[in-house]
């Protein structure tokens, strides 16, 4: 069995990248010093990993990429594979590439990486990938808080359940990955891993076409995080995500709303009393989701006014939950963590409002 897979995500739409007017191009052929991003990435991680996943959006992408690899003589002694993201109702993006990357393999731990991330040193990539073996996901954390969402090593099986859940109950943001997973390392840049990469070059992303010249890293050395931060937050059981996760593609493809409302709510119940605060709100953020819905084909007036108050109180109790996620959060100064939980928050008191 494998030990260490990476998965390269390369599917992305690079809109900032693109000059308007111009022809679509292709972030991950870009050259940098000579050679495409995407070949100065899978030659960081060879020597660290004995597979490697490249996700892509579309048959096209993958038969160019393909192309690239055998033009440039790419070998490894592993595997190195080109997977097209799978298919979920209304969601895309780096989210899904993550949970196609994840379920591509077999390895016990991945590292996943950006095409956009052209010098990470490998240095680094072994560094995270020995900080996860006693936690689920271990990921850079700059000074001022700022943390590397694309760019972690993880406990492949569990993480891969997580995000494909994640990406089932329409939750598009990979930062959403750690608030889901049991046990989560934010490796501090400045005091561990400075010394494996002293210009930070790991952590130069190419976003815009000028930064093909400028290679600044996006390390800030400024702010009050100097040292790691691990945070223990518990997650679900197999068999309660494994619910979770049917549910939700129920929701998406038959639409059972009756019966995934009974689900979203038992699960609600499960997991208030475990104090996972994020699945909690999750869950009861979708009761008063159905609910709106099933309140626009209802004409009894009696029932609509019980469906109404059942609506109210489970975007109450959603933003309740995720008000406890950010105070968490908070205290431990990941603030954008933090962040995230209070928007989550914002969003269910507005639609309680809307009852």
């Amino acid at each position: 069995m494998t030990e260490k897979c990476a998965v390269v995500l390369a599917g992305g739409k690079a809109e900032r990248f693109q000059t308007s007017g111009r022809p679509w191009i292709d972030k991950a052929l870009a050259k940098v010093q000579g050679k495409p991003m995407l070949i100065h990435i899978i030659e960081s991680l060879a020597s660290a990993v004995e597979d490697i996943v490249i996700c892509v959006n579309n048959e096209a992408r993958k038969r160019k990429y393909a192309k690239v690899l055998r033009d440039f003589s790419v070998k490894k002694d592993g595997y190195i594979r080109i997977v097209k993201d799978v298919k979920i109702p209304s969601i895309s993006g780096p989210a899904v590439a993550i949970a196609t990357g994840l379920k591509a393999t077999n390895a016990d731990y991945c590292i996943v990486v950006p095409c956009d991330t052209p010098f990470i040193q490998s240095a680094v990539v072994d560094y995270l990938f020995n900080a996860v073996k006693d936690a689920s996901i271990a990921i850079p954390i700059h000074a001022d808080g700022s943390v590397e969402t694309l760019i972690f090593a993880c406990e492949r099986k569990r993480t891969a359940e997580v995000s494909e859940t994640l990406c089932w109950l329409g939750r598009d943001r990979p930062d959403d990955f750690l608030r889901g997973l049991p046990k989560v390392k934010f490796i501090s840049t400045i005091s561990e891993i400075r010394d494996l990469d002293p210009e930070f070059k790991s952590f130069i992303n190419i976003n815009f076409q000028e930064d093909l010249t400028e290679l600044q890293t996006r390390v800030s050395t400024d702010g009050p995080i100097k040292n790691s931060i691990q945070v223990e937050l518990g997650s679900p059981k197999d068999s309660d995500l494994e619910i979770l996760k049917e549910t939700a593609k129920s929701c998406c493809l038959d639409r059972k709303s009756a019966d995934a409302l009974k689900d979203f709510s038992a699960l609600s119940e499960v997991f208030e009393k475990e104090r996972f605060y994020f699945w909690t709100g999750i869950c009861r953020e979708k009761e008063g989701t159905i609910i709106q819905e099933c309140l626009k084909t209802q004409k009894n007036t009696q029932e609509m006014a019980e469906l109404r108050e059942k609506g109210w109180k489970a975007f109450l109790k959603a933003a309740d939950s995720y008000a406890l996620e950010a105070e968490f959060f908070a205290q431990r100064q990941i603030h954008l963590l933090a962040r995230r939980a209070r928007e989550d928050e914002a969003w269910c008191r507005k639609h309680a409002t809307r009852y």
